[in-house]
């Protein structure tokens, strides 16, 4: 669930940028601060073994990289998708050559991983909003229904479930994924 946590008046997104971060992170949209959901069991597990997937395929050949719950500030919200995905060329660095602090663009592909009684809808609104500022893939990942609802730029968001082979950023072509292959991420087989 994503409960608001602001104050009865609006707060500017620099006021809110400067506000000490919280657990779950709380995103800032239209003026309002919302915290996330706690992870749980499978939307935990997810979040982090789906970004090492994509790493495996994606670092070696400065392709791309995924970060788990890295916040990313553009277009007048601060959000905070379970994965965010950059096209290698595009992470921001600072003046030595490494990974910047901040993140002030959109994320070339955006994942998030639904949470038990969490409201699909305003995830859903932030999908779109990466997309509305050019992101190229957005993903809604619900492990309750086993599915994979994908979003693209000017399309109406497809369903993709079992053996369904699920779209990710052209850079990552090597990555052939179904909805199977995703969830199973999500087994623990006893010895």
């Amino acid at each position: 669930m994503v409960t608001s946590i602001q104050s009865p008046s609006k707060i500017s997104l620099e006021e809110f940028l400067l506000l000490p971060e919280t657990k779950p992170a709380s995103e800032y949209v239209d003026g309002q601060i919302y915290q996330k959901a706690m992870p749980q069991g499978k939307h935990s597990t997810l979040q982090f073994e789906f970004p090492s997937v994509i790493n495996r395929v994606g670092k070696p050949q400065k392709l791309a990289y995924a970060f788990p719950e890295l916040r990313c500030t553009f277009g007048g919200r601060s959000l905070v998708p379970d994965i965010a995905v950059f096209e290698w060329d595009r992470i921001p660095l600072d003046a030595d050559g490494e990974i910047a602090n901040r993140f002030e663009i959109v994320p070339d592909w955006t994942i998030e991983i639904l949470s038990p009684d969490q409201n699909p809808t305003r995830v859903i609104n932030n999908i779109l909003f990466c997309l509305n500022h050019n992101a190229k893939l957005g993903w809604l990942i619900d492990p309750a229904e086993k599915l994979v609802l994908v979003f693209k730029p000017q399309q109406q968001p497809e369903a993709k479930e079992n053996q369904d082979i699920l779209p990710v950023l052209d850079v990552l072509s090597d990555l052939q994924l179904s909805a199977d292959d995703l969830f199973r991420l999500l087994s623990f087989d006893r010895p």
